[in-house]
């Protein structure tokens, strides 16, 4: 292999790029900040939800999440541990923002599935699981909250096992959860070591405070009704259960279960001990014309995500991109595959939650910031040398609808500025039709709190109100075909016929009925439900 090519080699194998998945509320923000912790890149970590003086977190930066404790943005981190450069990225809990968390599963290459020790597999958590399982995505898993009511490990792999389809491979063990005990420690079933914790202070990383062998650990570290229902619990998980297998694991048939809680501490260390033991470095990244090895000698990354005003003090615009292969030096010009139009990275920084430094060169696997990054949209890909185009979903069937407006004559050229860069980092899509004023365009979004973030932010951020109305429609279509076909009056009242950014005819309908009435009248048009750039 050519140094130049060994180099790359080393460096990717040195990287580690996950994002973590859960339902709302099941404790991925905090796991987030405890692994923060642990790597000694806090010295504190913050709650989602906690006492007015506590901490907020640094993977949540925008006002909004920190009021409403919930995550709605996708957010970057990089950071060193144990000689790995580790690129988490955390994605957003909520729902309705499950478009940038589908973005976001695209840059990375394994992912954490956080799960509610109590509640198992939750509706979201199954909808994110099917999009890394459609990319054939690792997974690692992680119960949270043992220490609360109700935990039930065996009950959590059983749902993993059923509802997602895939086995569930137990690496650590809980100790004393069940009615009437807490949770004290883990039992690491590849070892067969006993691992017993106590609380420590808020923002203090917690060790082991003991460790011994299982059978050492019998009346010393565990109780003998302790000692008694662990070994019964750990002879029927090897008997019953299924022993690790790691090429399964990275074919995304099987994920290493650990348990423990992101609160209280219990059971993190251990977890990311693990993670960079299973996770994989950067492989392959499917393209148009092949996947594209990590070692590839040009510089090639895809812009996954887009964020206006990460800075208020700028206001500037930045493009997450995930180096996919190369190495990334700043001032560097790359070609914008889209278009052919060459790109000077004239502003390359690294992330930490608001936070920023200059990036001088990055990796395959990395993923950094490109700041006033205009020209450049979503699933755009940057490359040096022969062209490459990385493929990748990067929008989606919107399911809400809404007229917006802005009242006041003297704001509108921020509200006009505020609405495209909004739609230029996929927060809502943007309709217009033609026959209506263009100071009133349709936003399209999968779910109603999308509706909320862009109010919120055209205030906070651009100084200027606006009058969201929801109107009655529930599907959209984007239609090709001939000219004369396309230009032909929609004569239905539950129907709309208007434009995306790119001029493209969309079909606005109230019904799946209305919908098939129209194609049924139109045979000579093409109807589909996702945008024409959804597969970039």
């Amino acid at each position: 292999m050519p140094r130049e090519e060994a180099a790359l080699a080393r460096e990717a194998d040195r990287r580690r790029t996950f994002a973590i998945i859960s339902h709302p509320d099941a404790g991925k923000t905090t796991l987030t900040e405890k692994l923060l912790l642990y790597a000694g890149m806090v010295d504190e970590a913050g709650l989602v939800r906690g006492r007015r003086n506590s901490r907020s977190v640094k993977s949540d930066w925008m006002a909004m999440e920190r009021e409403r404790g919930i995550s709605v943005t996708a957010t970057a981190l990089s950071f060193e541990f144990r000689g790995r450069r580790i690129n988490l990225i955390d994605t957003p809990g909520h729902q309705d923002f499950s478009e940038d968390t589908y973005r976001v599963l695209n840059a990375a290459d394994a992912a954490v599935m956080v799960l509610d020790a109590s509640k198992g597999i939750e509706p979201q958590t199954e909808k994110l699981f099917r999009v890394c399982a459609d990319r054939r995505t690792p997974i690692l898993t992680f119960v949270n909250k043992m220490d609360r009511p109700g935990a039930d490990p065996l009950g959590c792999l059983g749902q993993i096992e059923e509802v997602l389809g895939i086995d569930a491979a137990p690496v650590n063990w809980p100790i004393g959860p069940g009615p009437g005990r807490n949770f004290r420690g883990v039992l690491d079933l590849t070892t067969d070591s006993v691992q017993v914790y106590k609380p420590v202070p808020h923002g203090a990383t917690a060790v082991p405070t003991e460790s011994a062998s299982r059978s050492a650990a019998r009346g010393t570290l565990l109780s003998e009704e302790e000692a008694d229902h662990l070994d019964d619990e750990a002879e029927l998980i090897r008997t019953a259960g299924h022993p690790f297998d790691r090429e399964r694991f990275l074919d995304g048939a099987q994920t290493p279960v650990y348990f423990g809680s992101a609160l209280t501490n219990f059971g993190i260390e251990p977890f990311l001990d693990g993670f960079l033991g299973l996770a994989p470095p950067p492989g392959p990244r499917p393209a148009v014309d092949g996947a594209v090895p990590p070692e590839r000698p040009g510089f090639s990354g895809v812009v996954f995500k887009m964020q206006a005003n990460l800075d208020p003090r700028h206001r500037d615009r930045v493009a997450f991109v995930r180096v996919c292969s190369g190495r990334f030096e700043r001032d560097m010009e790359a070609t914008v595959a889209r278009t052919g139009e060459k790109f000077r990275v004239a502003r390359s920084v690294r992330l930490f939650g608001q936070e920023r430094e200059t990036v001088e060169d990055a990796f395959p696997g990395d993923v950094i910031g490109i700041v006033t990054s205009a020209g450049l949209r979503l699933g755009d890909t940057l490359c040096e040398g022969d062209p490459v185009r990385f493929t990748g979903r990067w929008s989606f069937p919107p399911e809400r609808f809404a007229v917006v407006r802005c009242d006041d004559t003297n704001r509108r050229k921020q509200f006009v500025k505020g609405l495209q860069q909004l739609g230029e980092e996929g927060v809502v899509q943007l309709l217009i039709d033609p026959a209506k004023s263009s100071l009133e365009p349709i936003l399209a979004a999968v779910g109603e709190l999308q509706f909320d973030v862009v109010k919120f932010r055209l205030e906070t951020e651009y100084g200027t109100k606006a009058v969201v109305s929801p109107l009655p429609y529930s599907s959209a279509c984007w239609m090709t075909g001939p000219a004369a076909a396309l230009a032909r009056p929609m004569l239905r009242s539950d129907v709309r016929l208007v434009r995306d950014r790119d001029g493209s005819p969309v079909l606005l309908s109230t019904t799946d009925w209305a919908l098939r009435m129209v194609r049924e009248q139109n045979p000579d048009l093409t109807f589909d439900p996702h945008p024409p750039s959804g597969d970039a």
